[in-house]
């Protein structure tokens, strides 16, 4: 056998081991294509993107006048007793919809009972507040403005309030034609649900892989979107919000220490009265989450990771690794979308008229 013949035999030899690993390698990277297209198939049977277009709004017709009026409201410090604390002191518009604080300083500096939930995507929760006992954006605009721990006020004194200020009557009667008396504690909340209504984040990398842009997550994240499924965190967080749907107890199989779930607030128990409610919360929505530490109604818990291990053994007995926390939390920092873009309102100025503020010490009662 001539050498050039041995050549031509180890060439094709060569030729035909190349050949056998590019078909390997195409068949492997067929594979990890057909692993992605099961992966965005299975997350849209779980998941729904946030929508582009403001939703419409049971009860309450989302109309410009409506909105314009409830922006206005959002940031007025007036809507409280002592004209200090507005919507925007405990929902910053510039702090994912919340204010980054373990529990929110009140009327007179008192600490609230739980953490603030954002208002950016609350539109689509099933019910509002960790407890769900509001039952929508109206219903929870009318909380906050009466609770003595936190605006302190009355119906009747913002009624009063909002009638002396020449700015607001107009406002309202365009938000409100034809009613003989448009400027209503009712129609207050009515206004603010529409502005909250319009705080929607679409486009997060997330979304854009779910309608089918499957390089806008990397290798890690894509990750932790399968193990997110895969351990069971979607049973409770999925749906358009990742959560924010339905109620469960925290701790289904081991309640967390007291520091994270203090023994005193019992959660829906409150509103229902029923035992099997003890400790029962609603899901929290995982969008935006990245933004709006500290985490759980109690606000202990400050770093994400820690948030994932806790509800892996609280909720689903499993004491993750360490891999899977970081893929986990590696996808729930994809689910932050475009945060809006709200211009903060020249509010209308007040008359003689208009109540003067009670001070920051005085007790609700006296008001």
């Amino acid at each position: 056998m001539t050498m050039k013949r041995i050549a031509m035999r180890g060439g094709a030899l060569a030729t035909a081991l190349a050949f056998s690993a590019g078909l390997a390698a195409a068949a492997a990277g067929s594979q990890t294509q057909l692993d992605v297209d099961k992966l965005h198939e299975r997350a849209n049977e779980t998941f729904e993107p946030i929508p582009s277009r403001v939703p419409e709004v049971d009860g309450n017709a989302v109309t410009h006048s409506r909105v314009e009026l409830g922006r206005m409201l959002f940031f007025d410090p007036r809507l409280s007793a002592s004209q200090a604390l507005s919507c925007n002191s405990c929902h910053q518009m510039g702090l994912g919809g919340d204010d980054n604080q373990t529990t929110s300083i009140g009327h007179g500096w008192q600490q609230g009972p739980r953490n603030a939930p954002t208002v950016f995507n609350a539109v689509f929760n099933t019910a509002q507040f960790w407890d769900g006992r509001a039952e929508d954006l109206k219903a929870q605009a009318k909380g906050p403005v009466q609770a003595s721990v936190e605006m302190a006020n009355t119906p009747k004194r913002v009624e009063k309030t909002l009638r002396s200020i020449p700015g607001y009557i107009d406002a309202f009667e365009k938000a409100f034609p034809r009613q003989d008396q448009p400027v209503t504690f009712d129609n207050m909340a009515k206004a603010l649900e529409a502005f909250q209504a319009t705080l929607i984040t679409p486009a997060s990398r997330f979304d854009q892989f779910l309608e089918g842009n499957y390089d806008a997550l990397d290798t890690r994240e894509k990750r932790g979107l399968k193990a997110f499924m895969d351990v069971g965190c979607s049973a409770c967080h999925a749906g358009v919000n990742l959560g924010g749907q339905n109620y469960y107890p925290f701790g289904v199989v081991k309640k967390p220490g007291s520091e994270v779930l203090p023994r005193d607030d019992k959660g829906r128990f409150q509103v229902t009265k029923t035992a099997s409610d003890n400790y029962v919360f609603r899901a929290a929505p995982l969008r935006n989450i990245e933004l709006t530490a500290p985490y759980f109604h109690s606000g202990q818990v400050w770093d994400l990771e820690q948030a994932v291990a806790i509800m892996g053994v609280a909720q689903l007995g499993q004491e993750l690794s360490e891999k899977q926390i970081t893929q986990i939390t590696a996808f729930l920092r994809t689910l932050t979308g475009e945060q809006p873009r709200v211009q903060y309102p020249v509010l209308p100025k007040g008359t003689d008229e208009t109540p003067r503020p009670v001070p920051f010490e005085e007790a609700p009662e006296r008001r």
